[in-house]
């Protein structure tokens, strides 16, 4: 199966807008792109977070963000609170977008639906050009915790956000946007804390992963194990920082999938 292979009951991507898809947003349109990037966000994240990534990659890559239920416009949806929930939702509605070869790019929890969307894409016959797996540790490697964030009451959910320097200062100086986003955090927690892996043959599409070299959340050992979890290759590049690396190393990484998309649509 190759990475521009589209599901015979896919249309084309023109035939579905962005405005009659909740789940997708489309920054920057690049209709020329011989790519698309797919980017899935972390944990309370929302499609915004990639808008540098996209204005960065434009017009090389087409590049597609996902806004997840429960938050900014989709606020009054129910929030999906497992991971392969969110895969199964997004399936159909990534199909569409595969008739040039897809990418698919996730930042901690956002990772893991990457993953799990790759694989129901690939049992669709769609095989991602490449799953790029940011800030989150392989799929199999679990950590046990005695405290899961999204059982914690409203101050030790709010002081693990604060830890991990991923949320917007402005929203903690606001109680009102507070409480407004604390419902969605709490169940995109769940959703990462109660993931298990499921065996199942690897990815055909190779794996990508990114980290910051002072991760508490995946240590480079973690992260290297994403290799077992592909048949089509795996590398890794670190990034100074620590969860939220990301945030500030950016356009360094904006650069890089670049290269590594560039380097693998050669190859078809």
């Amino acid at each position: 199966m190759t990475a521009n292979t589209a599901a015979t009951t896919a249309t084309t991507a023109n035939a579905r807008t962005v405005e009659n898809s909740p789940w997708i947003r489309r920054y920057n349109p690049a209709d020329t792109a011989r790519a698309r990037l797919l980017c899935l966000p972390h944990a309370g994240g929302s499609a915004s977070f990639y808008l540098p990534f996209s204005r960065s990659l434009a017009p090389d890559v087409d590049v597609l963000t996902v806004q997840y239920p429960g938050r900014q416009d989709r606020r009054h949806e129910p929030c999906v609170d497992s991971i392969a929930g969110l895969a199964d939702a997004l399936v159909d509605e990534v199909l569409p977008w595969a008739d040039r070869p897809l990418a698919v790019f996730g930042h901690s929890m956002g990772a893991m639906v990457a993953f799990e969307l790759a694989r129901r894409l690939e049992q669709r016959g769609t095989q991602p050009l490449v799953v790029f797996a940011s800030g989150r540790r392989a799929p199999s490697r679990r950590r046990e915790d005695s405290s899961p964030v999204h059982l914690r009451d409203e101050k030790g959910l709010i002081a693990e956000l604060r830890a991990l320097s991923g949320t917007d200062a402005r929203v903690f100086e606001d109680e009102d946007l507070l409480r407004m986003a604390l419902p969605a955090i709490r169940s995109d927690y769940k959703a990462a804390e109660t993931y298990r892996y499921v065996p199942g043959p690897p990815l055909a599409a190779p794996v990508r992963a990114h980290v910051g070299v002072d991760d508490p959340k995946a240590t480079l050992d973690e992260v290297r194990s994403w290799a077992t979890h592909t048949a089509g290759g795996f590398e890794m590049d670190t990034h100074p920082g620590g969860h939220f690396y990301l945030t500030d190393q950016m356009p360094d990484v904006a650069a890089a999938v670049s290269r590594q998309i560039s380097a693998l649509l050669k190859l078809l």
